[in-house]
C-alpha cells in the first residue's frame, strides 16, 4: 500500500485533479485507490474506476495541465514483521462449474497438476460493475491466448494475449483481430515455458456483431511462437463446442473439427495414400507384368491407370474446394499453400496426358519424363500437405496421427524399393493391404479429432 500526495510547484494552487496508476509503458489502469480525504472521490468512466498516473491538474476552466507523470513507483511489502507478500493462488480447476467457466485441453486437465495443460477460466466478480476475473495458462514457446467469438472461426474476435517479453516480465495485452490478419502483440521471446496470466478485466466484450457481457460467445484458445516481438501463426487452437455465457459457471468441452474439414482430410488421404499410389504402381510396374492383355482395344494396365488416377484427381478437386467453401477466405500457414500446389500440378497432369504424342513419336520421351516427374512432385507435395494438415487437427498428447503418417511414408518407400528389385503381384497385394490399414487408422483419427 502506498500513500500519494499531490503538491503544486510554486505559489499557484490547483483546484482539481484526476489520478490513475499505470504500469510503465502500459495504457490500462492497474491497482485500486482508497480515499484518505473527504475532498476527493472515486470516479467511474467507461465502467472503470478512474485514478490517473499521467495526472490532470486544473487551475481553472481555462488553465490546466495533462499527462503529468510521476517518478516510477516500486511496490514493496511494508507489513509488520517484514514477512513477504504471499504469492498469488495457483491456477486450478477448483470451483470449475461452481463459480467460474472453465475451458481446457486436454479435457478436464488441471494446470495445478500438469504443466502440459492449456487452461482458461472466467468468473464474474460483480455483475453490477461488470468485473470479470480471468485465468490463462499453458505451455508455449511464445504466447497463450483466448478470445470471444460469434462463430467457431478466427476473425473479428475479442482476444487476450499473455506472453513473456524481452525484459522477462509477463505481459498481457487485449487485441482485436480484424478478418484473419495477425493482431498486434507485445514482444515474446522466451522458449519452452509455462505462461500464466491472472487478471481482472472491466472491459466489455466486443466482436463487432455482438457487444456486452450479457451475450453468449464461443471461446477460442490459441498458442504459438513469436519472432522479434510479433506473435506468429498459432501452432494449435481449440474451440468450445457451444456458445458460452461467462456468468453461468460450467466446464466447457472442446469442439471437434467441422464435418466439412474432416471430409476434406478423408478425401485427400484416400486420393494420395491409396488411389494415387496404386495408379503410380500400375504404370511403373504392372505394365510389364500385364503386357499384351487388352480390353476394348487398350492395354489393361493403361485402363486401370487412367481410371484410378481420374478418381485421384476428382477426389483432389473436391477436397480442395471443401475447405474454401467453409472458411471462405485464405488461411495462413504452409498447409493451404501446399494444397494449392497439389491442386495446380494435379490439374495439369491429365491435360499433359491428353496432349501426349504417339508411342513411336521421336519426342515421346519428353512426355514420358515430364509425366513421371510431375507425378513425383505431386506425390511429394501431397505427403507434405497431409503432414501439415494432420498437425493442425492432431490434438492428442503424443501426436499419434503424425506418427501413423510417418509409418505410412516409410511403408511406401520400402515397397517401392522392393518393387524395383522384383515386381510381383503378391508384393502389390501386400502393399495395398498395408496402405489401406494406415488409411483406416488415419480416417478414424480424423473422425474423432
Amino acid at each position: 500500500c502506498k500513500t500519494f500526495q499531490l503538491q503544486a510547484l510554486g505559489s499557484t494552487p490547483f483546484t482539481g485533479f484526476l489520478l490513475q496508476a499505470r504500469e510503465v509503458g502500459g495504457q490500462s489502469p492497474v491497482g485500486s485507490f482508497t480515499l484518505t480525504s473527504g475532498a476527493t472521490q472515486l470516479l467511474t468512466c467507461s465502467q472503470r474506476p478512474v485514478s490517473f498516473q499521467p495526472a490532470s491538474f486544473a487551475q481553472n476552466f481555462r488553465t490546466f495541465w495533462v499527462s503529468v507523470t510521476s517518478p516510477t513507483v516500486t511496490f514493496i511489502n511494508n507489513s509488520t514483521g517484514g514477512s513477504e507478500t504471499p504469492p498469488p493462488s495457483p491456477t486450478t480447476t477448483t470451483d470449475c462449474g461452481v463459480t467460474k467457466v472453465c475451458f481446457s485441453q486436454p479435457s478436464d486437465c488441471d494446470p495445478a497438476v500438469s504443466a502440459d495443460c492449456y487452461f482458461m477460466s472466467a468468473m464474474m466478480l460483480s455483475p453490477s460493475d461488470a468485473a470479470v476475473r480471468y485465468e490463462l495458462t499453458g505451455p508455449s514457446d511464445g504466447y497463450v491466448s483466448f478470445g470471444f467469438s460469434d462463430d467457431q472461426m478466427m476473425g473479428n474476435d475479442d482476444i487476450y494475449v499473455c506472453g513473456v517479453g524481452s525484459d522477462g516480465l509477463v505481459r498481457l495485452q487485449r487485441v482485436f483481430s480484424t478478418g484473419r490478419t495477425t493482431p498486434q502483440a507485445v514482444p515474446l521471446v522466451l522458449t519452452h515455458i509455462v505462461i500464466s496470466c491472472c487478471f481482472t478485466s472491466m472491459n466489455s466484450i466486443s466482436t463487432q456483431r455482438s457487444t456486452g457481457l450479457k451475450n453468449s460467445y464461443y471461446l477460442l484458445f490459441a498458442h504459438g511462437p513469436s519472432s522479434r516481438g510479433q506473435i506468429q501463426f498459432h501452432t494449435a487452437t481449440f474451440i468450445s463446442t457451444d456458445k458460452v455465457h461467462i456468468s453461468r459457471p460450467q466446464t466447457i468441452r472442446e469442439a471437434g473439427q467441422p464435418p466439412i474439414i474432416r471430409a476434406h482430410g478423408a478425401l485427400m488421404l484416400t486420393a494420395w495414400m491409396t488411389a494415387g499410389s496404386l495408379g503410380m504402381m500400375v504404370a511403373r510396374y504392372l505394365r510389364g507384368m500385364a503386357k499384351g492383355q487388352m480390353l476394348w482395344g487398350k492395354d489393361v494396365w493403361f485402363l486401370v491407370h487412367v481410371v484410378v488416377m481420374s478418381v485421384t484427381t476428382a477426389a483432389t478437386v473436391i477436397a480442395f474446394i471443401l475447405p474454401f467453401s467453409h472458411v471462405q477466405t485464405w488461411s495462413e500457414g504452409a498447409h493451404p499453400v501446399l494444397g494449392c500446389l497439389v491442386m495446380s500440378f494435379s490439374f495439369f497432369q491429365p491435360i499433359l496426358a491428353l496432349l501426349r504424342c504417339g508411342p513411336q513419336h521421336p519426342l515421346r520421351y519428353l512426355f514420358y519424363w515430364s509425366h513421371v516427374l510431375n507425378a513425383l512432385v505431386i506425390k511429394a507435395l501431397a505427403v507434405a500437405a497431409i503432414f501439415t494438415g494432420l498437425k493442425l487437427i492432431d490434438s492428442s498428447p503424443d501426436q499419434w496421427l503424425m506418427k501413423v503418417m510417418g509409418g505410412f511414408v516409410s511403408w511406401e518407400v520400402l515397397f517401392f524399393i522392393l518393387m524395383e528389385i522384383t515386381a510381383d503381384l503378391l508384393l502389390v497385394a501386400l502393399f495395398l493391404l498395408g496402405n489401406i490399414s494406415f488409411l483406416v487408422a488415419l480416417l478414424v483419427g480424423i473422425g474423432t479429432s
